[in-house]
């Protein structure tokens, strides 16, 4: 069997980038820039002021304890009439361009003013409450990365420097199809023997996590001919996802079904657990993964494969999970010869964190992926003893209000 690092490189090395267009800026929150962003100007583009006060020469305002002739008012929007001269001073509102002559900004609250003389009462340092042209952005620097994920930060910014439309990657376009007599869809009442689908659903919520967008095939009963014809139902997809049926039981039907509509399988069974049975193949040239189907196994199978080549195929940068040592906050057992990627939750224990199994790893169990903050990476026939290290897989967000559920 190949190790998961092993599957993972097979698995890399079959996908490619997909395709880029150009979207409106209101459209790529979530996107992958698939170019980087120059930018033509300087934010800001001008010298302002940080505070409502008066624009100001600070040598005129050495001495201390002077009194300067307002001779203008700049309100943001507008730009100043003149220069400033010596012995002048502007009424300046925050935002507003520095009239030329000015270097300092006295805050209103610091003065004395009447409208037609204002009184400052210590000297003012030159840069005082300015806020310098390309203090933020120059002209011709790298704003955004290609291959990062734009944030409401980066659509800020890139709205700031002009730009109403972006290139981005395609996301991918993924199939995903449930196989199983015993698997009743949503919206449909279980007849006997028979459960609601719950891959479907699942492996959709993470493949819109990863970035793709998912569609359901539904579900197929265990019959070659039915997972064929539902399998080129998919034509349209960058990328095919099923759970359950290529394992080694007689209705395991899913690998002979990718192989009659022209599939190239590359790999199967992968040392892990949950999820040893996972297939990955090129169906005209797309991506097509068989995965598990007990629920777990499902999830985390697609956690470490699939949605590292959808991440790949939307250009991402940054493909892999974050990992951290957390301290192992009591015995974490792995039994057998396959490495374990176990549920574990994660509180702050001291200067690290702490990891501690969310119960029974049952590859059925889903309660124990709702309690997950990540995958802890155990060896084969491993105990690792309360106090030691373990790596752990990130697998959402750590809120300290959320930890160690």
């Amino acid at each position: 069997m190949l190790t998961v690092e092993e599957a993972l490189d097979q698995i890399l090395s079959h996908v490619r980038p997909l395709g880029t267009e150009l979207v409106e800026l209101t459209a790529a929150l979530g996107r992958v820039l698939a170019e980087p962003v120059v930018s033509r100007r300087e934010l800001p583009p001008w010298p302002n002021s940080s505070m409502d006060g008066y624009a100001v020469r600070a040598d005129d305002t050495r001495a201390g304890g002077v009194e300067l002739v307002v001779v203008g008012r700049i309100i943001a929007g507008s730009l100043p009439a003149r220069t400033l001269r010596t012995g002048e001073a502007m009424r300046i509102f925050t935002g507003a361009p520095l009239p030329a002559g000015a270097d300092a900004v006295v805050p209103q609250e610091d003065v004395t003013a009447d409208g037609e003389r204002v009184a400052i009462p210590r000297p003012v340092a030159r840069g005082a409450f300015v806020r310098p042209a390309g203090e933020d952005v120059r002209a011709g620097d790298v704003v955004v990365e290609t291959g990062e994920t734009i944030s409401a930060a980066e659509v800020g910014l890139l709205a700031a420097l002009g730009h109403a439309r972006v290139r981005v990657h395609r996301r991918p376009r993924v199939a995903v199809l449930s196989t199983g007599n015993e698997l009743a869809d949503l919206g449909t009442e279980p007849g006997p023997g028979q459960i609601p689908n719950t891959n479907t659903y699942s492996l959709m919520a993470q493949a819109l996590e990863a970035g793709a967008e998912p569609v359901s095939l539904g579900v197929v009963p265990d019959r070659l001919e039915a997972i064929v014809e539902r399998v080129r139902w998919a034509a349209w997809a960058d990328v095919l996802v099923s759970s359950a049926g290529v394992s080694v039981g007689e209705l395991d039907l899913v690998r002979e079904a990718l192989v009659k509509c022209g599939a190239v399988l590359h790999l199967w069974k992968v040392a892990m657990r949950p999820g040893k049975p996972i297939t990955f193949g090129s169906l005209e040239s797309r991506p097509v993964f068989g995965l598990p189907g007990n629920p777990v196994s499902a999830m985390v199978t697609f956690e470490l494969f699939v949605r590292p080549a959808l991440r790949k195929m939307a250009g991402c940068r940054g493909i892999d999970r974050p990992r951290v040592w957390a301290r192992a906050l009591e015995a974490i057992s792995n039994p057998g010869g396959r490495r374990g990627y176990l549920r574990v939750t994660l509180a702050r224990d001291g200067t690290e964190y702490g990891a501690r199994l969310t119960g029974d790893q049952g590859s059925g169990i889903l309660r124990s992926m709702v309690r997950a903050d990540g995958l802890a990476v155990v060896a084969p026939d491993t105990i690792v003893p309360a106090g030691d290290r373990v790596e752990v897989i990130i697998l959402r967000a750590l809120e300290p209000r959320t930890l160690g559920r």
